[in-house]
């Protein structure tokens, strides 16, 4: 019965929330690495959308305005992590904030003496546990001409990474593990990286970072991490590499 509810929730969204052609392109062309999906894909991808948006409010704070190719733009991006995944990766919160800038929240940590230590932070972007996606628009918006970077899908990948249950447990923490060690060290020397040195912060930091690398620029986490590359390919179950040698090889 539960599930005779989903579907029929499912047919009823996409009949009444059809997205306008004109908005569907504009979005597509506002986000030139989804070039390699095939027309299928494509079409797979705005059900994805249609219902995300029907699940999930994309709401602006600060006195900011969310148009709705703002809101196609940032769901998009959201729906291409779980293309081919469960879009439950997604279930057990409602809302996606959006700032007219970077937002402060307070940080609080406890150091090794027991003291409790709480500080603000200007941030881009954040993905509270169980709670909302807030993302800063000006940062989102300078992510489609930055090789390598995606503030959505680096939060976005912060949503899946906390559903840690789901993950591969043994062979995924070894090699993730090992390449975030390996990185954070050539960090800490001082090398300039290719990569963004902020995947050095943490291993979920590591995991949001490498996956907005995954999807925007797949052939420099293939040189980089070959082995992260495979668990991911394996995961997300996509192989934007391959796809993108075909493109460029065809101009």
């Amino acid at each position: 019965m539960l599930e005779g509810l989903r579907k029929w929730r499912r047919q009823r969204a996409l009949a009444i929330a059809a997205i306008p052609e004109s908005q569907w392109r504009a979005a597509l062309e506002a986000l030139p690495f989804l070039a390699i999906y095939t027309d299928a894909e494509l079409s797979r991808l705005r059900e994805r959308v249609v219902l995300f948006l029907s699940d999930k409010s994309i709401v602006a704070a600060a006195g900011f305005e969310v148009t709705p190719i703002m809101r196609l733009v940032i769901a998009l991006q959201a729906c291409v992590l779980t293309l081919n995944l469960d879009p439950g990766y997604y279930d057990g919160w409602e809302n996606v904030i959006v700032y007219p800038d970077e937002f402060v929240t307070t940080l609080e940590y406890e150091d090794e003496a027991g003291v409790v230590h709480r500080h603000k932070e200007a941030m881009a972007g954040e993905a509270l546990p169980g709670g909302a996606v807030v993302l800063s628009w000006p940062d989102v918006e300078a992510d489609w001409t930055s090789a390598g970077m995606n503030l959505v899908i680096h939060e976005f990948a912060h949503k899946l990474d906390m559903r840690s249950g789901e993950l591969p447990p043994r062979s995924w923490q070894k090699t993730m593990s090992s390449a975030y060690e390996h990185f954070r060290a050539r960090a800490e020397g001082g090398e300039e990286t290719a990569i963004d040195p902020y995947a050095a912060e943490s291993p979920a930091e590591f995991f949001a970072v490498l996956s907005e690398v995954f999807f925007v620029d797949p052939t420099l986490l293939l040189q980089e991490y070959a082995k992260v590359y495979e668990l991911f390919s394996w995961f997300y179950k996509q192989d934007p590499a391959s796809r993108t040698e075909l493109l460029l090889d065809d101009n």
